[in-house]
Parts: C-alpha cells; sequence; structure tokens
C-alpha cells in the first residue's frame, strides 16, 4: 500500500482523473499481459478490503469495469436501484447508495484496462457534460503514462495487494496548530475518535477512551469492532461502511455492558472518519442486542457480503474451471489464505480440478490419491463430512507427517463439498503462517462450502454435457480438408455459448475432380441436437449431389427438396461454390445465406452479389440462380455465417463493410493467421449468441 503518489506517474494520473471528474473513490484496473483478467493495481478514496471480491475480474463477467474494457464504452449507475437493476451480482455484495461509472482506459486493442469511478449518493441521474469530458481525458492521460512506462505503477498489483493511494489533505498545520486542534477536541462534549479508511483508530480523545471504558493504548490502530467486543454486531461495521462509500453521515447506538448507551455519529471523508461519541437516552428496547460473554460472535459485515457475492457469482458459473477461479480470485483474498487446491471426489480418488500457491510437487503428491487413504487431509474430511481446521504445522504435521514440508503451508481450512449427503469434493484454503480460526472464520467457511459444493455438482454435470456436445459436433463437421493444388484453404467453427454448445453452422470442401472442386457453408437455425442432426443431413445431401456433378443451382435444389421431405420445422441457409482452379471461375449459388466477400490484389473488398434464393426447407419447387466471378491470383474469397457479423443494435450492412475493412488491413496473412484474426473478437466475447463458421479460398500463384 501506499500513502501517496509523488513518486508513480501512473498514481498521479490516477489522483487527477478522480479530481478532475470530482468523484469521490477510484480504482484503476489493467489488464494483465497473459490473460483476459482485469487486475486492480491502485485505487483511493476507499478502503482495500472492500474491493477485495473485485481485486481480479475475468474481462467476460458481468461487472461494470469489465463490461466497459470490453465493450469499450462507458458504464454509468446513478444509484444503489439502477445498479442491482444492470448489475445485480455488485449490487448484492455493495447494498449502499452511491453513483458509479467505469471508463475503458485506451481504445481497441490499445485498451490498457479501466478506471472504476464512484460518487457520493445523490448524484444526478445523469453525469454532467463536464463529467462526461473530464472522465474521458483522465482516461486518456492514464493511457498515455501507461503507455510511457508499461512498467510503473500501472503494472500487476504488489502480493500484498493494490496501492492505496491517499488524496492531499485539505490543508497543512504546524506544531502549535495541530496542539491547538487536540485542545479543541478535548474540550467536546462526549468524545472524538478519528479512524483511517480501513476503520482503524487513528486517535481518540480522553472523554472517548472514558466513554468506550478502555485505555487509549489499546484503541489506537484497532478496530471498534475488533477491540470492543459489545460492537461486534455486523450492524455496526456496516454502518461505517455506508459511511464510506456513500460519503454521507451515518449514526447508530450501541450498549456498552451492563447498561450504558452510546450513540456514534459517523462523518466521512477521502481520508477516514471522524467519530463524535456521546451519551444516549434512546430506548434500549430498540437496539440490537450484544452477545452475551462466551456467546459466539455474529458474522462480521464484510464476511456476510463476501457471502452474498460469492452466492450471487456462483450462479453464474458454468464449468468447473469457473468455481475454481471464482474461490482462488474472491475467497482466498479475503479470508488472507495464500493458496487453495480443489478436488473432485471420482471413481473412488481425489482428482485436481485447480490450485493457486501450490507446488506442482505438492499438488502430484495427492493426485489420484484413493477416498480410503490415511495421509490426506481432504479424504478425512470427506470421510467425516465435517470441516477441519488446523492452525500450526505441529498440528498439521502430527496428523500427517511430512505435509508441512512437502507444500510450506502452516495452517489450513479443509473444506469437504457435500451435495445431499453425497461427496463431491474438497477445497482446502492454505496459508503459510499458523492461524487461529475464529469462530465468526469457521462458520462462514462452513456456510462457503455448501455454496460451493452446489455450484461444483451442477459444473461439473455442465461440463459433462459440453463434453459430449463438443464430440458430437467434431463428428458432424470434417476433420480435415482436402488438399488442392492451386488454391489454400482455412476453415474454422466457433460455437454459441448458449444452450448445449451444439450448432447448425457448417462447411465443407468437395474435391470433384484434378481440376475442380466445391465448397459449401450453411446455417441450420437452433442451437440444439435437432439442428445438428439436421446439419449433417445437409451437408451429407450437398456432398452427394456435388459429387454426382450437379451444378451449384441444382444442388441447392436438390437439397431443398430432400429438406422439405424431412419436415423438419428447422430452416437452412447455404452457400454453394464450384470453383475451377485451372481457369480461375467461380460459380455460386445462394439459399438465403449472407453474400461472400472478395478481396483482389491491389483492390479493395467488395461484397459479391449472388440472387439470394429461398432457404431450404420451405418450398420443395424453389429454383437456385447462379453467378459466375473471376479468382484471379492472389484474391481470397471468404464464405461467413451471419453469427461472425450480427451483433444486436448494429446495421448488418455495417457489420458486413467493417469485416470486408479487417480483409483490406490483413493484406500480408495466409489463409489461417487470418481467419484467426477475423476470429479475434468472437474468440473474447462472453455471451456468443449464435455459431460462426468461417471458410478461407485464396488463389494462389500459378
Amino acid at each position: 500500500m501506499s500513502g501517496g503518489a509523488d513518486s508513480d506517474p501512473v498514481d498521479r494520473a490516477l489522483l487527477r482523473a478522480v479530481l478532475g471528474a470530482g468523484a469521490s473513490a477510484c480504482g484503476l484496473y489493467v489488464l494483465a499481459a497473459d490473460e483476459p483478467v482485469l487486475q486492480l493495481t491502485a485505487m483511493s478514496g476507499l478502503p482495500a478490503p472492500l474491493l477485495e471480491p473485485w481485486g481480479r475480474v475475468a474481462l467476460a463477467a458481468p461487472i461494470p469495469v469489465a463490461v466497459a474494457a470490453r465493450q469499450q464504452r462507458l458504464v454509468w449507475t446513478a444509484g444503489h436501484q439502477q445498479l442491482a437493476r444492470d448489475f445485480p451480482r455488485t449490487a448484492v455484495a455493495v447494498p449502499y447508495d452511491f453513483a458509479l461509472a467505469a471508463a475503458p482506459v485506451g481504445e481497441g486493442a490499445g485498451c490498457r484496462g479501466a478506471l472504476l469511478l464512484l460518487w457520493p449518493a445523490g448524484h444526478a441521474p445523469q453525469l454532467s457534460t463536464d463529467e462526461r469530458e473530464a472522465v474521458a481525458e483522465g482516461c486518456r492521460h492514464l493511457a498515455a503514462v501507461l503507455d510511457e512506462s508499461p512498467r510503473a505503477g500501472g503494472g500487476p498489483p504488489a502480493a500484498g495487494g493494490p496501492r492505496v493511494l491517499m488524496p492531499p489533505p485539505a490543508r497543512s498545520v504546524g506544531p502549535e496548530e495541530a496542539l491547538a486542534a487536540v485542545d479543541y477536541v478535548e474540550r467536546l462534549p462526549g468524545g472524538c475518535c478519528a479512524l483511517d479508511l480501513d476503520g482503524r483508530i487513528t486517535m481518540v480523545t480522553t472523554g472517548a477512551a472514558d466513554l468506550l471504558g478502555e485505555e487509549e493504548s489499546r484503541l489506537v490502530g484497532a478496530r471498534p469492532w475488533e477491540s470492543l467486543p459489545w460492537l461486534r454486531n455486523p450492524v455496526f461495521e456496516d454502518r461505517y461502511r455506508a459511511a464510506v462509500i456513500g460519503r454521507r453521515p451515518m449514526s447508530f447506538t450501541a450498549c456498552r455492558p451492563p447498561n450504558r448507551w452510546l450513540t456514534f455519529r459517523l462523518f466521512p471523508d477521502g481520508r477516514g472518519l471522524s467519530v463524535w461519541i456521546s451519551p444516549s437516552e434512546r430506548d434500549p428496547g430498540t437496539m440490537t442486542p450484544t452477545p452475551a460473554e462466551g456467546e459466539v460472535m455474529p458474522v462480521r459485515a464484510g464476511h456476510i457480503y463476501h457471502v452474498l457475492h460469492l452466492a450471487a457469482a456462483l450462479t453464474e458459473a458454468v464449468g468447473a474451471r469457473d468455481v475454481v477461479d471464482l474461490v482462488a480470485d474472491q475467497i482466498v483474498p479475503a479470508f488472507g489464505a495464500q493458496g487453495v487446491i480443489m478436488y473432485a471426489a471420482e471413481g473412488g480418488r481425489l482428482r485436481t480440478l485447480g490450485h493457486r500457491g501450490y507446488t506442482a510437487e505438492a499438488v502430484a503428491a495427492f493426485e489420484g490419491v484413493a477416498l480410503g487413504a490415511a495421509n490426506s487431509p481432504a479424504v478425512h474430511a470427506l470421510a467425516t463430512g465435517e470441516p477441519r481446521f488446523h492452525s500450526s504445522p505441529e498440528e498439521i504435521e502430527r496428523l500427517y507427517p511430512g505435509l508441512p514440508r512437502l507444500t510450506g503451508k502452516a495452517a489450513r481450512a479443509v473444506l469437504p463439498l457435500i451435495v445431499s449427503g453425497r461427496p463431491v469434493g474438497c477445497c482446502i484454503l492454505a496459508y503459510t503462517r499458523p492461524r487461529i480460526f475464529s469462530p465468526e472464520e469457521r462458520q462462514v467457511l462452513t456456510s462457503l462450502a455448501g455454496l460451493i459444493a452446489q455450484a461444483l455438482d451442477r459444473a461439473r454435470l455442465y461440463d459433462t454435457k459440453q463434453q459430449l456436445a463438443h464430440d458430437l459436433q467434431a463428428g458432424l463437421l470434417p476433420h480435415r480438408l482436402p488438399a488442392v493444388p492451386g488454391l489454400a484453404v482455412a476453415a474454422r467453427y466457433l460455437p454459441s455459448t448458449r444452450g448445449m454448445d451444439i450448432g447448425g453452422d457448417f462447411y465443407d470442401l468437395i474435391r470433384l475432380d484434378e481440376g475442380s472442386v466445391a465448397a459449401v457453408i450453411g446455417d441450420v437455425q437452433g442451437h440444439n441436437a435437432a439442428a445438428a442432426a439436421l446439419m449433417g443431413q445437409a451437408r451429407t445431401a450437398v456432398h452427394a449431389h456435388a459429387s454426382a456433378g450437379a451444378s451449384p443451382g441444382e444442388v441447392l435444389a436438390r437439397t431443398n427438396r430432400l429438406l422439405t421431405d424431412l419436415d423438419p420445422d428447422l430452416f437452412t441457409s447455404c452457400l454453394y461454390v464450384h470453383i475451377d482452379v485451372r481457369t480461375r471461375r467461380a460459380c455460386l449459388a445462394s439459399a438465403g445465406h449472407p453474400p461472400p466477400l472478395l478481396r483482389r490484389a491491389g483492390r479493395p473488398t467488395t461484397v459479391v452479389d449472388v440472387p439470394a434464393g429461398l432457404l431450404l426447407g420451405i418450398d420443395p419447387d424453389a429454383r437456385y440462380s447462379a453467378t459466375e466471378i473471376d479468382l484471379p491470383a492472389d484474391s481470397v474469397l471468404a464464405l461467413y455465417t451471419d453469427g461472425l457479423v450480427e451483433t444486436p443494435g448494429v446495421d448488418l450492412d455495417r457489420s458486413v463493410a467493417n469485416l470486408a475493412r479487417r480483409l483490406d488491413e490483413a493484406l500480408h496473412l495466409g489463409p489461417d493467421r487470418l481467419a484467426d484474426a477475423l476470429l479475434k473478437n468472437r474468440h473474447a466475447e462472453a455471451d456468443r449468441q449464435d455459431d460462426v463458421a468461417l471458410m478461407l479460398l485464396a488463389a494462389e500463384p500459378a
């Protein structure tokens, strides 16, 4: 952490951005170099633990900063009601009223991350023109600084977390003024204390210490709800969090045992909180009761919101890898752990699903261990169904000889993952130093284990279905395309992220004779097994009619009659191309399919005008016209399905024109690299609603 930004140009640019926009808090997220993840590197105006659940954000996540970076746009929510509607996972973990903006830092391929800005409760429904300009200018300046000093403060966060930057003080005072300020607060009725952003007491008056019933030396440096048992009710910590985030005064009343009631008034700013404490005459019957001595203390507010946030996030986890990443990114830092390993109980053995903070040697030592083994903490926890908490290396060594040396861990929480009495796996949080697990931590971790178990069970079922879908899809598409002298070919397929991951898009390359070849691409509506089955029938029919020597129009007409007779209630678009490699001529026929693109050497890419006949499977008497074009040397013919160009809210012609522009910009790429470049944006999409098929046919020089 850091208290200022004097030495780092990125930190100075971040503080300049937040001050320019008039915001109360900010965070800088930088895109990792080797994975699609945004990392929180610096922040100001908020305590670091508050943003722990969002320290690492997947670029595909439904989180404001991720949406801003991914979609290259400003994200704005004017209050908690809008936040709950647009980003429910975030809202459930931060149930306070504040305004939020997230904006991309850098543009297009040069995007470096995202800027998060918060404003106090009561902001206008929209950003003003000046505020928008200030946000945009702040992002431009941050991007420029990051580009100039890539290894400066914009790099990955240190092991201790993001840097917390303090805004400049309202004023500087000399020794005499400081003494006068102390005299002033000591004369105020009741008592006063100051808290930093993390909630730790930095100053306490004599009157406050008397009211709290504790020595000043034992209060300074501690959080009130940690040093004073009667303030451990989560309601009181929640008031502190609400004041810091919403930047509005808050108050609460608590009972100092046995029966002295005190009112706390909190006044926040960007550097911390000023607290005024006074005796209260409020009716104690309306207050939240304080736990009796020896009673288990309630879970802290911060832990409650961590649980809520994880619960919301786990509902969106799709595969087992997602569950592992959520635990590693959110639970590990929230509970101060340095490592995690997750196992699945499969076939009577433990199988590692994922890990962080463990060496390969330590992971390999327990891979495939039988559920009846005697030397595994995970096996013991699964056998009893009870969590186990080991606080020291000596305790672990006594129970599992050699384990501390092998893993380098001194404490661990071993959480069995049980669903309806059935073990599905185990999650181990590990610590490099001894650790005492408080009763509240044990409560929370045990509850989390149940949530993780349910999510993991669903995720593994989904993974199984996905693997079956992948195998079916792979069986229906050609494993490899035939080599054609004089023609370089590349084909790609991306499944939809909706449904079963089975789609109706297909492509094929059919060698007809020594000098000619047929290329076909099509799209059956739907993303399910029925669509995949019809796709297989359509591809087989096209292949059979093409091999029989039918013309392009006749190939489509015959295939159409077959699909109409099958009456599948699904329609198919198709583009068929007959290419004579010797004459460099192509004959094309279309059944309602998007038009291909043709790039000729030295000329801009154009849309090929092919008469769009009726979709296959509607009218058995439909006829299909053909168009002939030249395919000169170094030209590229691009066939694609609509999933490559259709984007909600964007005109289709504009999307096709954009694809043509990208073809023009990649003049020196071969078909394989060109196909990957054209699909690059689609690879990154978190919510791809349609399949994508692409085939590139490049005429080679003689």
